[in-house]
């Protein structure tokens, strides 16, 4: 179209416009860009609602309790600029991500960033919980994980720049005895995200894995953490607002892993440079 005049090229804008649309029905429909968050009822995926919805984005808040839910996207809505709406459903149940999928195609929601925070953890002896309670943990921290960002990857390619988050944790760079298959669920999170965001690189989705470390959130009562667990969350503790805040800045960074704290960080860094032995029976001290 070089050497057009400006007003010739809005006589065939405007000869175009009865072919955008059909009556009053507009064919080219616009939809509002979201990010979703498991596990957005309370603690580190409440913070990240809250983290994103400072910054722009619309949220969708996912997890078990309508209550919380509710008061959390009306928190949100009140607050912010933008738009909150939730989702309860049990995101352990085997069907949990395509429910999520569907509702978002149902309500015509885009995905701009997937959040895949909800997850939890078992301390104790493994012979202390039954395999059912073993299946579902690792139900939710690793297939429901794994089926998300299955089921709205196709998607995320679609738009100019899109976000995967997983949240995984310290526990992911070593074995830890009495925590053994939680720990090992967030090692699979861990090697799963770093593999992906190479296959996705030049792409236009980003995925960045973040390990928090002891954060001030119902992990520990849900995990049965005994007294020396407790005792050593507490010292190390950092609250679910700052773990929010450097997830969030190193997902729009684009970052491949991002550690959470110097501790934690030192941590990880003595885990690969020590004896592995050791390193498990230093941890295992914690939790017995």
């Amino acid at each position: 179209m070089a050497g057009l005049s400006l007003k010739t090229c809005s006589r065939l804008f405007l000869s175009c416009l009865p072919y955008l649309y059909a009556g009053n029905t507009p064919i080219i429909k616009k939809h509002m860009e979201y990010a979703l968050i498991t596990g957005a009822s309370k603690g580190i995926g409440k913070a990240i609602a809250t983290e994103l919805a400072t910054r722009g984005f619309n949220v969708l808040l996912v997890a078990r309790s309508e209550e919380l839910l509710q008061q959390v996207a009306g928190e949100i809505n009140s607050r912010y600029k933008v738009k909150a709406d939730w989702l309860a459903l049990d995101l352990a149940h085997p069907d949990a991500p395509q429910n999520v999928y569907d509702w978002c195609r149902a309500k015509g929601y885009t995905v701009q960033a997937l959040i895949n925070n909800a997850g939890y953890g078992l301390s104790g002896p493994f012979e202390k919980y039954s395999l059912d309670q073993h299946w579902n943990m690792m139900q939710l921290n690793m297939q429901t994980l794994v089926g998300l960002v299955r089921l709205f990857l196709p998607d995320l390619r679609q738009l100019p720049r899109t976000y995967v988050l997983n949240i995984a944790s310290s526990a992911a760079y070593q074995a830890v005895p009495k925590l053994s298959l939680y720990a090992a669920t967030k090692s699979f999170v861990l090697a799963f995200s770093r593999g992906l965001h190479q296959e996705l690189k030049g792409t236009s989705v980003s995925v960045t894995c973040v390990s928090p470390g002891a954060t001030d959130t119902d992990f520990p009562n849900r995990a049965q953490l005994g007294e020396k667990g407790l005792k050593a969350a507490e010292k190390f503790n950092m609250s679910p607002e700052t773990v929010a805040s450097i997830a969030v800045k190193g997902m729009l960074a684009g970052k491949t892993e991002v550690i959470t704290g110097f501790i934690n960080k030192l941590g990880a860094a003595m885990a690969w440079l020590l004896p592995k032995s050791m390193v498990e029976k230093t941890a295992m001290k914690i939790y017995e």
